[in-house]
């Protein structure tokens, strides 16, 4: 999982993204093991994001079971893995890391 996580990162930040985040929700009680934050510049450039991903991970096998899109917030599904590529006032409108701090763990069940 490491060396996924670590190619998304370097395609993301090699590509411009801004404040990259990786979060790790094996512990929580969430649908995805991992979430994956990232700024856009603008919309085309989050458009450019999701097709640089696409065409990078393609070869490692990597399987985009649904992407939802549009000018300020993709949404990609990985199956395990969900990767958010947002506009800076979507990222600070939502809060998704907020969100994602805040749910129970599996324990709490």
């Amino acid at each position: 999982m490491s060396t996924r996580l670590e190619n998304i990162k370097k395609i993301l930040d090699d590509k411009k993204a801004e404040n990259i985040e990786i979060i790790d929700l094996r512990s929580k009680d969430y649908i995805v093991d991992y979430v994956v934050i990232a700024t856009t510049l603008n919309p085309k450039h989050g458009y450019a994001l999701l097709n640089y991903l696409r065409t990078d991970l393609k070869p490692t096998g990597e399987e985009f079971l649904r992407v939802d899109e549009d000018d300020e917030w993709t949404i990609i599904d990985l199956g395990d893995m969900f990767i958010h590529l947002m506009s800076e006032n979507y990222r600070k409108k939502y809060s998704l890391e907020d969100f994602l701090s805040k749910l129970g763990t599996k324990e709490e069940e």
